[in-house]
């Protein structure tokens, strides 16, 4: 399933091509994705203008003017292309099967790099591709977004200031829970998932097994542990999002390119490997946490 790097990757592809646009026509080619689409999908949101596109945790926000805000949730397979229609036909290479193509939003206006017609942005099409259907799509009012259901009790984000060690002391505080469940909990961090927690905790030399509370003192304060933990969670979800998240499965940009983050996995998915700490001699061991493959080096994590 993408992960927060992945789905940021795709906002800041989507960006360019939709913010300022105005919606000239929704094509909806099934009745549902996960869910039923939201009723009156397509009349509610054509000949409206995008304001801005964001995202909260592992969710993709596409802002209209009026207070509406289209959330979209890519599941295990979602992917978004854009292709423009200066000829009829597409500038981008099709990426995905188009038997697979579930939306198709028409857009005109707004901003675009190139693409340009008599010096006004051309017609494009921004395409919703989903082969296994898990992803989903939502209408629901920007200024009610605290109140959507999956947003009412997540944490803080892993690139806001918000996330400290301060914050993740309160939160670990007298905890017996292992460190990688803590850590996976989107109610503590929002949009952090398996990938990430497994080369953040090895960054920081931290065990998943180990007890989240011993990483906070007796009077609450985080430990020194807990600030490496700190840092090594926004380094390691920066640097993927740079690299354009991390292609295992479906995962690709608005483009049709690859992430190539998962070429600098340190433990991820590189069970038997050898350690990449430097002085560490240990392998990378893989087990199995709440259903979940947890990789790390038993040597050097503690």
């Amino acid at each position: 399933m993408p992960e927060l790097p992945e789905v940021e990757t795709v906002r800041r592809g989507l960006a360019p091509t939709m913010e300022g646009a105005t919606v000239t026509r929704l094509d909806l080619n099934r009745p549902d994705l996960r869910f039923p689409f939201p009723d009156a999908f397509a009349e509610r949101v054509a000949g409206r203008r995008i304001v801005s596109l964001g995202r909260r945790a592992k969710y993709l926000l596409i802002d209209f003017e009026d207070d509406l805000t289209l959330i979209s949730h890519l599941g295990m397979s979602g992917s978004f292309r854009i292709e423009e229609e200066l000829q009829g036909d597409f500038h981008h290479p099709r990426s995905k099967d188009a038997r697979h193509d579930h939306v198709v939003i028409h857009l005109e206006g707004g901003y675009l790099d190139g693409g340009m017609v008599d010096g006004k942005p051309g017609p494009r099409k921004v395409i919703y591709n989903d082969p296994r259907r898990f992803g989903f799509m939502h209408l629901w009012k920007r200024s009610e977004l605290d109140l959507y259901p999956a947003f009412a009790e997540l944490g803080p984000e892993p690139t806001g200031n918000a996330l400290n060690a301060d914050y993740l002391a309160e939160r670990l505080r007298g905890k017996s829970q292992p460190l990688k469940g803590a850590l996976l909990d989107q109610t503590v961090i929002a949009g952090l998932g398996n990938i990430y927690v497994c080369e953040a905790l090895w960054r920081s030399h931290l065990s998943p097994k180990r007890q989240s509370g011993t990483l906070v003192t007796p009077g609450g304060k985080p430990r020194k542990e807990l600030l490496r933990l700190t840092d090594a969670i926004r380094a390691v979800i920066a640097d993927a999002i740079a690299a354009g998240g991390s292609s295992l499965r479906d995962h690709i940009q608005t483009d049709g390119s690859l992430g190539y983050f998962q070429h600098s996995f340190s433990v991820y998915d590189r069970e038997g490997g050898a350690c990449r700490s430097p002085g560490c001699n240990g392998t990378v061991d893989r087990i199995t946490q709440s259903g979940r493959s947890t990789f790390f080096c038993a040597a050097c994590q503690k």
